[in-house]
């Protein structure tokens, strides 16, 4: 049963969410954007062109996703949820450059998008927001630039320097291909229902290849025993080569580095060495 008209708000995602009855599913960590102020913002730090091609994950009531198709050439808009097609329909439908995936982002075939992505520009549901971003470095690698939401937590890691608390497997494999930025903070007001955590703009720009598949396993083996020495942790690691701990060993040592050195205190381009190394 959809509402009268008459009676809606005017700001598009409390209207939509009116029209078509929606109510936020908290299994999917869905919060809507409902201040629109913030899109601007959004648009200018993704450098938004009529030549892009962006794709968006988690298209929720569909604010973002008009503002990109009314600014971009096409957009690819990804959302799980099949209670959120009305509301997406009503968004996307007068815009003919833009294509809604019905879908869960974590298993769409990426490289079949057509056009193929240049940008990322989403409101990230946080289950996946690194995951998400991750999987997009490593199979758009015609995407140039992201400019996301995401949980002020997983922004943090993503821009962590070595020797942080929040540096890890996300730091490494994210900064191996990208400068990455938290941008700014966002408040929780600007989403439906407000989220329990702080949020953070996130920004990545490209400068180079994804990770090739074994420098990514070197990273994940690295960090799985944090209090580990990296040697021992790589050890460690199903199906390790036996002699892996003396040849991390020798292999840091020659990069001038302590035998007993940590992943953490190794910077992206370090791990890349190192698996040359190795």
């Amino acid at each position: 049963m959809t509402a009268d008209p008459g009676s809606l708000p005017v700001q598009p995602s409390l209207r939509r969410l009116k029209r078509f009855g929606i109510r936020p599913n908290r299994d999917l960590g869905q919060n809507f954007l409902v201040d629109s102020n913030i899109l601007g913002v959004i648009e200018r730090a993704a450098e938004l062109a009529p030549a892009d091609v962006v794709l968006e994950i988690g298209g929720g009531l569909g604010v973002l996703s008009e503002h990109l198709a009314e600014r971009v050439g096409h957009v690819h808009v990804v959302e799980v949820d099949a209670a959120l097609e009305p509301a997406l329909r009503d968004a996307l439908d007068p815009h003919p450059n833009a294509t809604l995936h019905l879908a869960d982002a974590m298993d769409v075939d990426l490289a079949a998008l057509d056009p193929a992505p240049t940008k990322v520009v989403a409101n990230l549901p946080y289950g996946i927001a690194a995951s998400a971003i991750l999987r997009t470095i490593e199979e758009l690698p015609g995407c140039e630039r992201w400019v996301a939401m995401v949980q002020r937590e997983v922004g943090e890691r993503l821009a962590a320097g070595p020797g942080t608390s929040a540096y890890g497997i996300p730091s490494v494999l994210a900064q191996l291909a990208c400068e990455v930025r938290v941008l700014r903070p966002i408040s929780r007001t600007v989403f439906v229902p407000a989220p329990n955590v702080d949020s953070v703009l996130v920004g990545l720009r490209r400068r180079g290849p994804a990770a090739p598949p074994e420098l990514r396993e070197l990273v994940r083996a690295a960090f799985a025993h944090r209090r580990k020495a990296l040697a021992g942790s790589l050890a460690l690691a199903r199906e390790a080569d036996p002699g892996v701990r003396d040849r991390a060993r020798a292999a840091l040592e020659a990069m001038g580095r302590p035998a007993g050195e940590r992943a953490e205190r190794l910077t992206p381009e370090d791990f890349r060495e190192l698996a040359a190394r190795l």
